[in-house]
């Protein structure tokens, strides 16, 4: 499952309060979502948690958002490591700064055994430029003569892409009642699932990860053939 947690903003903003409330918030709902995730058997969860667009809010915001992220990675990922998640990072993190940066990665080495999920973040991520860099990797492959152009496939794209040891989702939620991918997970989500719940982030609970899995059920994967 890949959720496009949207609507801090707007929560905070119907009860008169600032934006950092709507993100702490929406922290709270973070948690929920990955007990959850873990309650129902689901082994991979990716976060929409900062998109490359994100970088055009105001420096409060952007600053309030970094110090939630790190208050969480501090007092956290204890329980995160106790309840067997990995943690995976996607994206551009080390534009939040080397410090930051160093200790997302020193969490991922100290879970990296962890079975039980693996918890992909997407920090500073963007589907276009995550597309774009898997080409330019081949390209450089092609160029140092390592790579024909006729073994490019799908595969072999895919396996260029930040996320080529986890599976494409299955289903791609996103709250707040918007329809859209915001540049979210491009290529991995061609034939997932998606869902868009009229609730937003803050708000989203563990009866809300029940119907999304419920409302995936009911579906047929056909996957472009036709039903037998």
């Amino acid at each position: 499952m890949a959720v496009i947690m949207d609507g801090n903003g707007r929560w905070a903003q119907q009860r008169g309060l600032p934006t950092v409330q709507g993100h702490r918030a929406g922290g709270e709902a973070v948690q929920r979502c990955v007990r959850a995730a873990i309650q129902n058997g689901v082994k991979y969860l990716t976060l929409y948690a900062f998109s490359s667009e994100n970088w055009r809010r105001s420096g409060d915001e952007i600053k309030d958002l970094t110090g939630l992220m790190q208050f969480y990675l501090r007092h956290r990922f204890k329980e995160l490591d106790e309840q067997g998640v990995r943690l995976r990072i996607i994206g551009e993190p080390e534009r939040f700064g080397a410090a930051f940066c160093k200790e997302l990665r020193r969490a991922e080495d100290k879970t990296a055994q962890n079975t039980r999920l693996t918890l992909i973040l997407a920090l500073s991520y963007g589907g276009r430029a995550e597309i774009a860099a898997s080409a330019r990797a081949l390209a450089e492959q092609v160029k140092a003569g390592t790579l024909q152009p006729e073994a490019i496939d799908e595969g072999r794209f895919a396996s260029a892409l930040q996320t080529h040891d986890v599976p494409d989702p299955d289903i791609v939620v996103r709250t707040s009642g918007e329809a859209r991918l915001s540049n979210f997970l491009l290529w991995q989500s061609a034939y997932a699932e998606l869902i868009f719940l009229d609730v937003f982030w803050p708000d989203f609970s563990e009866a809300d990860f029940a119907e999304v899995l419920q409302h995936y059920k009911s579906r047929q994967r056909r996957f472009g053939g036709r039903p037998s």
